[in-house]
């Protein structure tokens, strides 16, 4: 995959792992090929068996080779939010003695000055985000390059992970044959395309609900803030059904799917046949009764992601709360996430889900790897500069060869009026949040 203006996301989820082929043509990303596989080797969005997940991301890119008819060679990584760490960092260089240009290299060198930490020796940095360098003092300075000045400052982001998951997400890439053109943290590529611009701009909670895990995350001012992982997701719902009805695995998941919904409210009494393990004969159960095992498992996923969000102040964002994942395209659960983080709150807090509409990949379970090309896509030279000190570094294609895209279209948005509710909101609604992770 080292053509030119070819973007490939790998998406690693405990049920599934997903690849997406995009071409970079004209500023636009068009989906080219996708592949799909059951994972194996996954638990709770962690890799515990590095054998069986390089075989299924080898199966996986099988299948988008075939469809976009190209050979993958490198890919676009998400890893999970698992025991992330944010925090803001700054380092500062002498340019030289006397006025003189900015290059690449100093821009290096500030970023590497950035890293100069004692981490953990179980931790590793994964992704270091600029938010502004300083020329001088002259603050504000998206890109330094062929300034003069005598002193440089950059001010960013430093995202840390254990270093269990990252080494464990590198090597089942590379026993699949594959080069890591990147790696990036879960929350920080899905906002990319789950978020309008408006709502990464004032602030909203994504909460993306999948197989093995739900990851909640505070995106404000384009800059991932806070994330609050809940380890249950779509697999815990089956196996409760599986549990609750005494059927096999495979059935609960089919049962899920046909029947299934999170609101037990709107849920019917029309029965359907349970093959029950030891029975001769199906057992009738109604819509009605597997809607309450669904709606208890997910009202507690979402009743602890409530209170790491209300702990962190996050629930008095603007821009509310999105949802998104495979697991919200259950029915019932926008309606059921409304109910919950609604409950109490003297301000009602829109909650909507967002499925991706490009073609092939209307289905919530896409949002991850859709993100994961489209925060490539958008990569600025600064941006690979800066990663490239990193442990894992950035393979950056050049701009001229690989446009910056415009957004991938997305599904028309209910509730837009969200971005602008801050002329609407009372500043002092904020202040906590904002002292919480704000200078």
């Amino acid at each position: 995959m080292e053509n030119r203006g070819l973007y490939v996301g790998l998406d690693i989820g405990t049920t599934s792992i997903k690849v997406i082929v995009a071409e970079s043509v004209q500023g636009q990303l068009n989906i080219i090929g996708v592949g799909s596989q059951r994972s194996e080797g996954l638990s709770r969005g962690v890799i515990v068996d590095i054998d069986k997940v390089a075989g299924a991301i080898q199966r996986a890119v099988a299948q988008a080779e075939e469809k976009a008819a190209i050979k993958i060679e490198a890919v676009v990584a998400g890893v999970p939010a698992n025991m992330l760490q944010i925090e803001s960092v700054s380092g500062m260089i002498a340019v030289g003695d006397q006025s003189k240009e900015i290059t690449d290299t100093d821009v290096q060198s500030v970023a590497a000055a950035a890293l100069v930490r004692n981490l953990p020796p179980e931790r590793e940095s994964l992704t270091l985000v600029p938010t502004e360098f300083i020329v001088d003092g002259f603050d504000g300075i998206k890109d330094p390059r062929n300034m003069v000045g005598v002193r440089l400052e950059m001010r960013g982001i430093l995202f840390t992970v254990p270093k269990t998951v990252l080494h464990n997400t590198k090597k089942a890439i590379e026993k699949a044959g594959l080069k890591i053109r990147c790696m990036v943290v879960d929350p920080l590529a899905a906002a990319q395309v789950a978020l309008s611009d408006g709502e990464q701009d004032f602030g909203t909670v994504l909460i993306d609900i999948g197989g093995g895990q739900a990851t909640a995350s505070v995106i404000h001012d384009h800059k991932l803030k806070f994330t609050a992982v809940d380890p249950e997701g779509g697999e815990y719902v089956t196996k409760d059904i599986s549990v609750v009805l005494n059927t096999d695995l495979k059935d609960a998941e089919k049962l899920k799917r046909d029947y299934g919904t999170a609101d037990s409210l709107a849920a019917t009494d029309n029965a359907f046949p349970v093959t029950v393990v030891g029975k001769t004969e199906p057992e009738m159960v109604t819509e009605k009764y597997l809607a309450e095992i669904i709606e208890a498992r997910l009202t507690q996923t979402f009743n602890r992601l409530k209170v790491a969000l209300q702990q962190a102040h996050a629930l008095e964002l603007p821009g509310g709360i999105v949802i998104t994942g495979g697991t919200t395209a259950l029915p019932g659960t926008v309606t059921l996430a409304q109910d919950i983080f609604n409950a109490e709150q003297a301000q009602p807090i829109p909650v909507k889900r967002f499925v991706p509409d490009e073609m092939g990949l209307r289905h919530p379970a896409f949002t991850q790897a859709l993100g994961l090309i489209t925060y490539a896509a958008q990569m600025t030279d600064i941006d690979a500069l800066v990663a490239s000190v990193l442990p894992t570094p950035v393979v950056h294609q050049p701009k001229q060869a690989a446009p910056t895209p415009t957004k991938v279209p997305s599904a028309p948005r209910a509730g837009a009026e969200a971005e602008d509710a801050p002329t609407e909101k009372k500043p002092g609604l904020l202040h906590r949040f904002f002292d919480t992770f704000f200078e």
